[in-house]
């Protein structure tokens, strides 16, 4: 994971959403700004990673953070699992990212036709597909509207996310923010759920 010094002195919540918000016009007008350069691979090899924003996405190959918000090498943290719910593990990665790295912005992106969200509506799955889905139904209830139900179900996401103590400490001393977004794959644009 690579790690650096400190906090980051980098983007405040607000400039990172701003970042991202900027970047995901960029995308959806066909443009990129991130930057893939060679420089910059060597630079964050030699000088570890300085990411501004923390994303948790779904595993679905159709909602890629780093190209939705056109960004580069080393500029968001991603985390990816289906249905972009979070259990023990993605926690400890997000507590890493705030409290290690010093990022101030984690967003939960859902997005539309997810996988994860209609078998949770549509379907009863088996074996450890189950325990994606029943965390799914925790965050959607008896929703049927697949589009509303992404959207709880990324609310629900930044509630367990709320739930660390590091997290909470986070808010309060270092001002971080989490945010659901939900990622249309059709247009490529993101809609914030909340505002800072």
């Amino acid at each position: 994971m690579g790690a650096m010094n400190g906090y980051n002195t980098g983007l405040r919540a607000r400039e990172a959403l701003e970042r991202l918000k900027l970047g995901n016009a960029a995308y959806v007008n066909g443009q990129h700004f991130g930057d893939l350069s060679d420089a910059r691979r060597l630079d964050t090899a030699e000088h570890g990673q300085n990411p501004y924003a923390v994303v948790v996405c779904c595993s679905d190959s159709r909602s890629i953070p780093e190209v939705a918000f056109s960004c580069g090498i080393g500029d968001i943290f991603v985390i990816r699992v289906a249905g972009n719910v979070i259990d023990n593990h993605q926690l400890g990665s997000i507590e890493y990212a705030a409290s290690h790295l010093g990022i101030r912005l984690i967003v939960v992106l859902g997005h539309t036709h997810c996988g994860a969200v209609g078998a949770a509506i549509h379907h009863a799955p088996e074996g450890y597909v189950k325990t994606i889905t029943d965390e799914v139904l925790k965050a959607i209830g008896d929703e049927k509207d697949e589009y509303k139900a992404a959207c709880l179900n990324a609310e629900g996401s930044v509630k367990r996310i709320e739930t660390s103590l590091e997290i909470q400490r986070e808010e309060s001393e270092h001002g971080l923010a989490v945010l659901p977004a939900i990622l249309d794959i059709e247009t490529g644009k993101v809609r914030f759920l909340r505002e800072l």
